[in-house]
């Protein structure tokens, strides 16, 4: 019996087979620009670029910021992701004088992608495809390395040279200048963000995580100060065969999240949750990066309507689904909360019609849920037949 998302993710990706670039000892085309960091033997970490043996703008295949906008398909995005060669060299993560990482600092802060050649130990085999990473091609260690002359982003470049700004400053600093979320964390996962004594490398998932966390850390202390929303709303979105409703409610903060997998092994319908009260939350989220991601980019709209609002978010993801990283919720909330809303006047008619659009009955959320599930009996809703059959 699973119990874990980790581990019915882990239980799907081990069946999915995928087919990467075959190259050589030696690559000569670009990277997007792109790195990766490894996380498993911190604090030495597996750190390098990831290339693409082709010449010319590379840029879209690590920019997940485009890939919706320019209505990519699953296979377009998982295409891109087999083409991009990981190479690697074993690094402590405070080296960050070292040679090799100052070309990683150029990759991360590149304005476009740059021209490179790499000479690998033996040539790149495998790919990977996690439960918590943006899949990539094959990957191997690099003996020699070297790029063409780059050209920074003016932002990132600036942020580089202020050694005495934190790292939450700046991230925060960077969104509203409307640096793309995916060039903030590779500058922020090579050490270039933050104060001088505190940067180092930053493992690529941390990396995410962190520069979410912080923005919605941020952007919430903003929202507590705001007028408490009036009414309930509904943003909807759907896209690389997910479902995404997001209900707003007339409360202070509070938030739940809810993802279920539908028959994507078998006859399974899987439902995981995470909420917070308006207290906040002291543990890392058993639903892992996705809680913060969607998190972040509800505040995000929020701060920008300057309104308080508690949320609930329920996530469908159909046969065909493929885990291709946190990014697939962060762009997908970020569209949903773009598009126009539907509004009701109490939390039982926006579940209503939300549960219209869902395929898993609404009362197996509601049995999965804590917040959703205290909201509509705490505040003395009366639920219809409906509803309560699925609580017994």
């Amino acid at each position: 019996m699973i119990k874990t998302k980790n581990a019915y993710l882990k239980k799907l990706t081990d069946k999915i087979q995928m087919k990467s670039v075959k190259i050589g000892k030696d690559l000569d085309g670009s990277t997007p620009p792109s790195v990766f960091i490894g996380r498993w033997s911190y604090p030495k970490v597996y750190a390098g670029p990831m290339m693409v043996p082709e010449v010319g703008d590379t840029s879209i295949m690590d920019t997940p910021e485009l890939w919706i906008d320019e209505k990519k398909t699953q296979e377009d995005i998982i295409n891109y992701r087999m083409n991009l060669v990981r190479g690697k060299q074993l690094m402590k993560v405070d080296e960050l004088d070292n040679p090799f990482i100052e070309k990683l600092q150029d990759i991360s802060l590149a304005s476009k992608s740059i021209e490179s050649e790499a000479t690998f130990k033996k040539r790149p085999q495998g790919s990977l495809l996690s439960e918590d990473s943006t899949p990539h091609g094959p990957s191997g260690l690099i003996q020699k390395f070297d790029i063409d002359a780059v050209k920074w982003d003016k932002q990132l470049e600036k942020t580089f040279y202020d050694t005495d700004l934190k790292a939450s400053d700046a991230v925060i600093n960077l969104h509203q200048k409307e640096v793309p979320f995916s060039a903030m964390q590779k500058a922020f996962s090579v050490g270039a963000i933050g104060t001088k004594e505190r940067r180092k490398l930053v493992p690529t998932r941390w990396s995410i995580t962190a520069c979410d966390s912080s923005l919605a850390n941020i952007l919430l202390k903003k929202v507590r100060q705001y007028p408490i929303l009036d009414t309930h709303r509904v943003y909807e979105f759907s896209s690389l065969n997910n479902y995404y409703a997001v209900i707003l409610l007339p409360t202070e903060w509070q938030y739940e999240w809810m993802e279920a997998f539908i028959k994507l092994i078998g006859k399974e319908e899987l439902i995981f949750s995470d909420y917070e009260t308006n207290e906040g939350k002291k543990e890392y989220s058993s639903v892992g990066g996705c809680f913060y991601t969607c998190k972040m980019s509800v505040l995000d709209k929020l701060a920008e309507e300057k309104k308080q609002a508690g949320v609930i978010v329920l996530r469908e993801a159909y046969s065909g689904y493929v885990p291709l990283g946190v990014f697939n919720v962060r762009e997908n909330i970020k569209y949903a909360m773009n598009n126009k809303y539907k509004e009701f006047e109490t939390l039982k008619n926006a579940v209503e019609y939300v549960s219209t659009k869902l395929k898993i009955p609404i009362h197996k959320y509601i049995k999965q849920s804590d917040l959703l599930d205290e909201l509509l009996h705490h505040k003395q809703t009366t639920l219809d037949i409906y509803f309560k059959k699925g609580k017994t």
